[in-house]
């Protein structure tokens, strides 16, 4: 039985993705920052890689007066570490370490690895190195940092998330074993393997041996470190139920706890600003459509997006285009939709012919050449989303009554062209669609319905799922978000019933929009950290009650 140990006196989360915005990892952690940071107040301590050097990072401040003493001695043992500010809300006090020079050590600290916990390095390739450098780099800093700072008896949590965490948290296991470990894994390495590599995930996952598809597969490492960390830290987690089956099933470990993402709403935009952004955002949506297509859409026009990271199958890009050329031909459909597919592909430049058209403010009656996309790339012709577009020559012609336009880039508010925020871009949309194949969790729609915007999802993602779970069956467009059934092999159904969805939704009346859009709100409100931190706080209590069962089984 577990007892109920007090909350921990300090925390070290460690991330590749702390002060380093690459993916979902980035919206957990920096959302969830000012939660935990009201609670501990300095207390909780982030540790990211440096990528920085000298220069300024648009996402941490540097406090040279901010454990100088410590830095002084991490330095005389051969720690070159930046402390500082994450610049997020609540901003917590973030670690920024310098890894390369582990790298003239790897053998010696995989041989180690290997003596200890059998973990298998010897087929590393591609990002392993690094991010196995980086994450011995951050448990050093943990360690001297808890020498040098942290008296005995004080209750220390390392928390590590995803694989490349792995080599630290299994070093801190043996090197300070009265340190409480949490490990979280947001995605199996060799599930999203099998996803990405077009073989059918779910029907099969009880059959899958994870160690032979790893080695199927080419994943051995990645997939051994993963699998060692979980089985050897104090708290293994993961963020959805529909995860917890993968680890099961792949890395043959029950999860001990589940983690759900929760949101930080502090940065949607107040009521009394909130519809002067919005329209702000639709302005910019459709001046760029425009000067694109050489047309004259208007406000009422339906505007639609996607967005995430580019992985054309398992977010569902490749059902998205699908369903928006079915919608080309659905007589049923009452308003023009102008769909956005908004994720970052191999870009290169924006178009300036786009640029001076915009900057001209002037209406035009002809398309640019390949109205399909705001920013060239650098291989047009092997991209996906153009490929897919071409083939059913969704050319974005006059009379479509749907438009698609990719947008290829981070929407950081320097792409060129939009030059706003996705979070100033998102609120302007009427819907969002996300019809993801393979999502853990899926960041994206519940940012989504905090913005007021209802959203489509599917059931092989972890928040639609917990959207179900809050009505207590599938959830539908009128209830804020459209949960869609999604398998491995009923591709051409999600398609139809996205959309039959778009075509519904646009039939409504502003009444019933808006109420859409309220219950879309409420629901978010339900996902806020202030809710889901508790998940956190029962992990928490796992690892220092097992850290403290050392502890007594030592004397």
């Amino acid at each position: 039985m577990v007892k109920n140990i007090s909350n921990p006196d300090y925390i070290f989360e460690s991330s590749w993705e702390v002060c380093n915005k690459v993916g979902g990892i980035y919206t957990v952690l920096s959302t969830r920052a000012k939660t935990l940071q009201d609670m501990l107040h300095d207390r909780i301590i982030f540790i990211g890689p440096d990528f920085w050097q000298e220069n300024e990072s648009p996402y941490f401040k540097e406090d040279k007066e901010l454990f100088c003493s410590w830095k002084k001695k991490a330095e005389a043992e051969g720690l070159n570490v930046r402390i500082g500010r994450w610049t997020i809300p609540g901003e917590p006090i973030a670690i920024l370490v310098d890894f390369k020079p582990f790298f003239e050590k790897k053998n010696t600290i995989y041989t180690w690895l290997w003596d200890k916990y059998q973990v298998d390095s010897l087929h590393s390739y591609g990002d392993y190195d690094e991010a196995s450098m980086f994450s011995y780099a951050a448990a050093l800093v943990v360690e001297s940092f808890y020498n040098d700072n942290i008296a005995p008896d004080k209750r220390v949590i390392y928390h590590g998330n995803e694989w490349m965490t792995g080599l630290g948290l299994l070093y801190i296991n043996n090197k300070l074993p009265q340190i409480g470990t949490v490990f979280t894994t947001h995605a199996t390495s060799i599930g999203r393997s099998i996803a990405g590599n077009m073989k059918p995930l779910y029907d099969y996952l009880f059959a899958y041996n994870g160690d032979q598809m790893a080695g199927e597969l080419n994943m051995q490492s990645k997939h051994s470190i993963e699998k060692q960390t979980a089985f050897n830290v104090d708290c293994f987690t993961t963020v959805s139920e529909i995860t917890a089956n993968e680890c099961r099933e792949l890395l043959d470990k029950e999860v001990d706890v589940v983690l759900p993402n929760g949101f930080d709403n502090s940065f949607v935009p107040q009521p009394t600003v909130f519809a002067k952004k919005r329209k702000a955002a639709r302005k910019k949506l459709l001046d760029l459509a425009n000067a694109l297509l050489g047309d004259n859409l208007d406000d009422e026009t339906m505007i639609i997006s996607t967005s995430g990271r580019y992985e054309f199958r398992n977010k569902g890009i490749d059902v998205y285009i699908e369903s928006m050329n079915r919608l080309l031909r659905c007589k049923d459909l009452n308003r023009n939709v102008l769909a956005f597919i908004e994720v970052p592909g191999w870009v290169g430049e924006p178009r300036q012919d786009l640029i001076e058209r915009i900057k001209s403010g002037k209406s035009f009656d002809t398309p640019l050449e390949v109205p399909q996309i705001t920013h060239w790339l650098h291989e047009m012709s092997h991209d996906n989303t153009l490929g897919m577009m071409k083939y059913f020559d969704m050319h974005n012609h006059k009379n479509d009554k749907v438009k698609v336009i990719f947008l290829p880039c981070y929407l950081d508010g320097n792409d060129g062209v939009l030059n706003m925020s996705y979070y100033d871009i998102v609120l302007g949309n009427d819907l969002c669609i996300y019809p993801s194949y393979y999502e853990p969790w899926g960041y994206t729609p519940l940012e989504s319905i905090a913005f007021k915007v209802p959203c489509i999802t599917t059931d092989l993602a972890g928040f639609g799922l917990w959207v179900n779970s809050v009505k207590g069956g599938y959830s539908d467009i009128e209830d804020g978000v459209k949960v869609v059934h999604r398998t491995d092999y009923n591709y051409s159904e999600v398609a139809d019933a996205i959309k039959d969805t778009v075509t519904e939704f646009s039939k409504f009346t502003k009444q019933d929009v808006d109420k859409v859009r309220k219950r879309a709100e409420e629901l978010s409100k339900k996902a806020l950290w202030s809710g889901f931190i508790k998940y956190y706080m029962e992990a928490y209590n796992i690892a220092l009650n097992r850290a403290e069962q050392r502890k007594e089984n030592r004397i």
